[in-house]
């Protein structure tokens, strides 16, 4: 057992570790038409957050009109079911199960994924959320921490025996800010885990968004992508197609400027229809890759 978790961790680590090694081949320019080109991008949050309700072929079915080649999966109750029927769609249309969303806990619903992912060969990145309370004392915030440790261990030992990454998910909180999730690795020792960091979950940190992508480069697994614009979580914008967020331009540059080099997701999340959300952030990304002044 020992021997299969280091066979697992070594790979992971490398995973982990190639494409920030790749990015310093690339000028800036080049990087930013890798970054937000198609083959790269992940659609994200289409799956509850659809109002035409698609069934796993028909979802599969759209995300390959659209040029998808990767989905990250959230789901519902409803949604069990039929997990098995999202991944044979997925493969009939040659796209990626790239990521899941997990449960918080090694709970009988994340083993059933465990197991699902098992006899179907697939090793997403799990990602995984947390929360706690920002105004805890240092005292509390440690116990905290600690508690968070052994939480994700548990979820981390069980992914690598499936050969997956564990992606810390930002989702407000302790367990969002990225200092937190940093140590939280640092402690954890495991080189299966890494970071999500997702844009529409960090408002309150975009004027801290270099020194943030720098802190968590090393560890990052992924990047998640909306119209960002200044307060938009409290002025009832807090999710928009990019290209409509004032702050977009400036976000996808910073992005390019941190070396990051991995995948990049781009989500519905709202009760519109999810293919005519990935279609508006497809076309305003498209449209801002070519404004970003970047070095050649």
């Amino acid at each position: 057992m020992m021997a299969k978790y280091l066979i697992h961790a070594i790979f992971l680590s490398f995973a982990l570790l190639t494409p920030n090694l790749l990015a310093q081949k690339r000028s800036e320019s080049e990087q930013a038409s890798f970054l937000y080109s198609k083959p790269n991008l992940a659609a994200w949050c289409i799956v509850p957050f659809d109002a035409a309700k698609r069934s796993p072929e028909e979802r599969a079915e759209m995300l390959h009109q659209l040029g998808f080649t990767r989905l990250a999966y959230d789901y519902r109750a409803e949604h069990i079911p039929t997990f098995e029927r999202e991944i044979v769609a997925l493969r009939k249309h040659k796209i990626e199960l790239f990521a899941w969303w997990f449960p918080t806990s090694l709970n009988d619903e994340a083993k059933m994924i465990l197991e699902v992912l098992r006899k179907n060969n697939e090793k997403p990145q799990l990602w995984v959320t947390g929360g706690g309370d920002l105004n805890m004392t240092p005292e509390q915030a440690e116990a905290f921490c600690v508690a968070e440790v052994e939480r994700i261990r548990t979820i981390a030992i069980a992914a690598n025996e499936q050969g997956c990454q564990v992606g810390l998910y930002n989702h407000g909180g302790w367990f969002g800010v990225p200092k937190n999730q940093v140590e939280l690795i640092r402690r954890l020792k495991m080189p299966n885990v890494g970071i999500v960091y997702n844009l529409h979950h960090a408002h309150d940190q975009l004027s801290d968004l270099a020194s943030n992508l720098s802190l968590m480069r090393p560890y990052l697994i992924a990047v998640n992508l909306n119209g960002t614009e200044t307060d938009g979580d409290r002025i009832g914008k807090k999710i928009l197609p990019i290209g409509q967020g004032n702050l977009d331009r400036s976000v996808l540059k910073t992005i390019v400027e941190s070396g990051y080099a991995g995948p990049i997701g781009i989500l519905n999340h709202t009760d519109e229809d999810a293919k005519l959300r990935l279609e508006a952030n497809l076309n305003g990304l498209q449209d801002l890759v070519g404004k970003l002044d970047l070095p050649k």
